[in-house]
């Protein structure tokens, strides 16, 4: 497994860049803008960190967070999805969001704090139990 980023939704996405790069001293890395979805993602590192980096996403349209929803998750790259996701199961960590698609998954820990786990490098080819499994909760 390998940490791959923390992600923390921003209402200002100007303001939040200033903070983030002006103000603290990260730098941007990379940026991704998805009409379709209507957000922007921007990742950002300390100098020299680059590994360690924090994902800003901005939903173009404006929205309230409460309940710690401004804060997205922890994300790791894992080995294989269904191996992890099945080990999780068998452990009794419910699977939020299972990878029916072979790549995305998410759990939540005990505090509710949602992870995203994603298959390192191509999806896995889509099969079952994980294909057909429905949402659980929110994430």
């Amino acid at each position: 497994m390998k940490y791959l980023h923390t992600m923390v939704r921003v209402t200002d996405l100007a303001e939040s860049l200033d903070f983030y790069c002006n103000k603290l001293g990260l730098v941007e890395l990379k940026r991704h803008e998805s009409t379709a979805g209507r957000f922007t993602l921007v990742y950002l590192a300390a100098p020299g960190d680059e590994k360690a980096q924090v994902e800003l996403t901005w939903n173009w349209d404006p929205e309230v967070y409460s309940g710690g929803r401004n804060f997205g998750h922890l994300a790791y790259a894992v080995d294989n999805i269904y191996d992890l996701c099945q080990q999780l199961m068998d452990a009794g960590v419910t699977i939020n969001r299972p990878p029916r698609d072979g790549h995305m998954a998410f759990v939540r820990s005990p505090d509710e704090i949602s992870i995203e786990l994603l298959q390192k490098g191509d999806a896995l080819p889509a099969q079952e139990p994980w294909a057909s499994m429905q949402n659980i909760g929110s994430w």
